[in-house]
């Protein structure tokens, strides 16, 4: 799943792909690279990104969403937000597949959209919103954080389908960083198979995150974290080690380098890699 984000404010490519074209470039330049999803959005989820309303966010996205789904007919695009009248617009646009980093929880119209349109829809845990969600994070803010992050994932899986949406369109996702410590990124990371076993498709999202710069600083002697620049490494170890526990979605920003090490790690455990999108 390739990043296409239309943003002035992403933590790490903010302000890079406003222009509607050049966003749709990018998207391409994704896609040649490897990506069998791209994901379209308008509204930063970092830490502490303040909310966008509807109207600017399909401004931001739609036509992209047109420009990929007219150059990339055999690529399925993801609308990645939480508001039902934009992902409703994406979908008319094109898109096939929404992102919401609520599980649904952030508008009560999202769930029946999604049933009615019989797409894919990935949930997501996150505690609070973007606004909220790294205040009070200690280590007993959980229980146990994969426990309890299934539990939710589980829960939202059951309020999903019994709104409708078929199970077998439903992807989950653990939210790394979000609400979370690097302890707890690390240990749902240790713990992934755990996520799996709920016998849906895991997708995981690490790429350019502020923990790796954190980890990679400690073990370098460095003062400062690593910008999000220099987290490729990173982004590369966690999301192979994330394939060997069982998920099958990789949100990236850099496909090309994530494609060849996926690849390799799959040959390694003796499987077969496959790159396509989820629905044909």
């Amino acid at each position: 799943m390739g990043v296409v984000n239309v943003t002035p404010d992403s933590f790490s490519d903010g302000g890079r792909f406003l222009d509607r074209d050049a966003a749709v470039e990018h998207g391409v330049r994704l896609a040649g690279e490897g990506a069998a999803l791209l994901d379209v959005g308008g509204e930063s989820t970092r830490p502490g990104a303040e909310p966008v309303p509807a109207k600017e966010e399909m401004r931001r996205t739609i036509p992209v969403v047109e420009g990929l789904a007219e150059r990339l007919p055999h690529v399925q695009i993801s609308i990645d937000t939480c508001k039902a009248a934009v992902a409703e617009a994406a979908l008319a646009a094109g898109a096939s597949f929404v992102n919401d980093v609520t599980a649904l929880r952030g508008d009560p119209e999202m769930a029946a959209l999604v049933a009615s349109a019989q797409v894919d829809c990935c949930l997501m845990h996150m505690r609070g919103r973007p606004q909220t969600m790294q205040r009070e994070v200690g280590g007993s803010s959980y229980v146990d954080v994969v426990d309890d992050v299934k539990a939710f994932l589980q829960e939202r899986m059951s309020f999903a389908t019994a709104a409708g949406i078929d199970e077998a369109r439903l992807l989950l996702d653990p939210g790394i960083g979000f609400g979370k410590t690097p302890a707890h990124n690390l240990e749902l990371l240790r713990r992934l198979d755990e996520i799996a076993a709920l016998g849906r498709p895991v997708l995981i999202g690490t790429s350019r995150k502020s923990f790796l710069g954190t980890i990679a600083a400690e073990a370098a002697g460095a003062q400062r974290p690593a910008p999000a620049s220099e987290r490729l490494a990173g982004t590369i170890a966690t999301n192979v080690l994330a394939l060997e526990r069982g998920a099958s979605v990789f949100r990236v920003h850099d496909v090309a380098p994530l494609r060849d090490a996926l690849a390799v790690a799959t040959a390694t455990l003796g499987l077969t890699w496959t790159n396509s999108a989820l629905k044909t």
